[in-house]
């Protein structure tokens, strides 16, 4: 269909992850990580990393989020920055701004705010 730089991001397992934020649970409050990270529950607050967000199908985020890559199949509200991609399925929602190097909507994700691509430094 399209190629997507770093493409295998979007093949993820939950083998992949060091750490999984599971359905059942809400969390309120300051994230920081540096392995790749998983929600699948409900996150409120700020998430700061330098590795890899994975806003799971029935995820919901209510925070500022700053990662390397951000691929979102859940629901964020809130502002976006990522330093490589941030990938939004057709299953997924944001509302709030992007900004990162590459942004990819799916056909059927629901975007709504200001979108900025970011030169590589």
């Amino acid at each position: 269909m399209f190629d997507v730089k770093d493409s295998d991001f979007f093949d993820v397992e939950e083998e992949d992850f060091d750490t999984i934020l599971a359905s059942d649970i809400s969390f309120r409050g300051n994230i920081r990580f540096k392995k790749p990270f998983m929600i699948r529950g409900t996150v409120t607050g700020a998430i700061d990393a330098t590795s890899d967000l994975v806003v799971d199908t029935g995820a919901v985020v209510s925070a500022e989020i700053s990662a390397f890559r951000v691929l979102v199949r859940g629901t964020v509200e809130g502002n976006i920055t990522a330093k490589d991609v941030v990938f939004v399925t057709s299953s997924g929602s944001v509302t709030g701004d992007i900004s990162s190097k590459q942004v990819v909507l799916e056909p059927g994700a629901h975007f709504s705010g200001k979108c900025t691509m970011t030169t590589g430094a």
